[in-house]
């Protein structure tokens, strides 16, 4: 093939220009703060700048920070704060290689630590180590002229918390602070960043509000025999609503142990105090505010403990448990929920001012212990746990199971003018779903009912050496 010939007087063909190469910057994928950021609780100034203290493990860091829960603008960012759990106050340690805006600017920590910490953030480190000696007692001056309340069985003698000895709880305290005492205030607002840090979805309480009571739970400790020491492990924040006429009601908000006394039993001495205080000034109930998993289990084994010793209770658990022996109840059609009277559900709140969900809560354990040997009865009682699950994740749906509506001519009113009616093949269970829909749900609804099984027999474990 012949080539094409430029023609001689053509003007030549101009160089291809060279394309200029184009550089890009770094974009800034920013760094998580649970990732960069340590907390320590210290009890004296020579843990500060150490790893020494107790490090605690926040909720969730990343939710304080704005811009997509993340920090931007810092190449090695290491933060470490130290909170003092004398006086409750915090300094943070800030150290990074360097800063630029990689697209998403520099993040304004002071702002974002000032979210949570508030004014216990303090800037200078050598403020921060001398609240150790100024701020010593703290504590002591807030509860020193405060309301103590004992801890007492129903004989009259100073009750054992999960088989601990008396010597080990004979120097705790746990004193009452009316929010309306400025004191209260004062110091709540010292331990709000510890909520916010541990407690899942919290926010600090209106200390403005006289309807709420603060619980601090101390320990004494005595250094010179002249000079003693409170050392707060714990507190808990509730609220006292009017009931017509002339009753009340408390609500159990908030309730935090301090991270290294927990596990150590101080979570139950507090509940039975509060139970008490409920009992001895004879309000109407109880009650817990979205109590969390763990609290939940504390709260049911102390109730549990409770109701065992109750002869009402005992006496209804006895019947039930009777009644549930007489056959096979995952061969009926209609499985009985076995649940309490509403007389013993009466009792129950107003002697021990459990509220019946929780009354409830307790009964399936109580069933489970009076089940002995309850090897024989297993399948019959995760019957029983299983119908209660699914009425209360399905009750509403199944209730309209089959049901349709159609609307029908009428010269009063045709936007209201409908007749519902139940088709003759439908079948309960509520809404229409394909197969796979279907074996879903029962798969979520077994994993809710081995769940709870588990937790009652870890309850039961707990509160009884026959079920391990």
């Amino acid at each position: 093939m012949g080539q094409k010939q430029q023609h001689p007087n053509a003007d030549p063909l101009p160089e291809p220009k060279k394309k200029r190469r184009v550089g890009f910057s770094n974009i800034d994928a920013g760094v998580e703060p649970n990732d960069c950021i340590k907390i320590y609780l210290v009890s004296k100034k020579e843990e500060v700048g150490t790893s020494d203290g107790y490090r605690i493990s926040p909720v969730d860091l990343n939710s304080f920070f704005e811009e997509d829960e993340k920090i931007y603008g810092y190449q090695g960012l290491k933060i470490t704060i130290w909170i003092s759990s004398i006086s409750f106050h915090a300094y943070a340690d800030i150290t990074f290689q360097s800063t630029s805006d990689g697209g998403k600017g520099i993040t304004d920590l002071k702002s974002a630590l000032e979210k949570i910490f508030g004014e216990t953030l303090l800037e200078n480190k050598d403020d921060f180590l001398q609240t150790f000696s100024t701020e010593n007692n703290f504590i002591s001056s807030v509860v020193s002229n405060e309301e103590k309340l004992q801890t007492k069985a129903s004989n009259g003698h100073t009750t054992h918390f999960n088989g601990s000895s008396e010597a080990a709880f004979s120097d705790l305290e746990v004193v009452r602070l009316m929010m309306s005492n400025l004191a209260a205030g004062h110091l709540y607002s010292r331990v709000v960043p510890l909520v916010l840090l541990l407690v899942d979805g919290s926010n600090p309480i209106d200390v403005t509000d006289p309807s709420w009571e603060l619980y601090l739970l101390t320990r004494k400790k005595t250094d010179q025999p002249a000079n003693t020491q409170h050392i707060l492990l714990g507190f808990a924040a509730l609220y006292r609503f009017y009931r017509y006429p002339d009753g009340s009601r408390l609500r159990l908000s908030q309730i935090l142990v301090l991270p290294p006394y927990q596990h150590k039993g101080y979570g139950s001495y507090l509940v039975e105090v509060l139970s008490n205080v409920a009992i001895s000034e004879n309000v109407y109930d109880l009650t817990v505010e979205e109590p969390q998993e763990y609290f939940q289990h504390v709260r049911t084994s102390f109730d549990v403990k409770r109701l065992l010793a109750f002869e009402p209770a005992q006496s209804a658990v006895k019947s039930a448990v009777l009644h549930l022996k007489q056959g096979k109840l995952s061969k009926k059609t209609q499985v009985p929920r076995f649940l309490p009277s509403a007389d013993v559900v009466d009792k129950v709140r107003k002697t021990l001012k459990i509220n019946k969900k929780q009354f409830l809560q307790c009964w399936e354990i109580l069933i489970y212990l009076g089940l002995d040997p309850i090897e024989k009865h297993m399948e019959d009682y995760v019957t029983i746990i299983c119908n209660r699950v699914k009425d209360d994740i399905l009750g509403k749906d199944s209730e309209t199971a089959g049901k349709e509506v159609i609307e029908v001519p009428s010269a009063h009113d045709e936007e209201t003018s409908f007749v519902m009616f139940r088709l003759q093949n439908s079948k309960a269970g509520g809404i229409q779903m394909d197969e796979d829909q279907t074996k879903t749900q029962e798969q979520q609804l077994q994993q809710l009912v081995d769940e709870r099984i588990k937790e009652v027999k870890l309850i039961a474990q707990k509160v009884s050496h026959k079920h391990v």
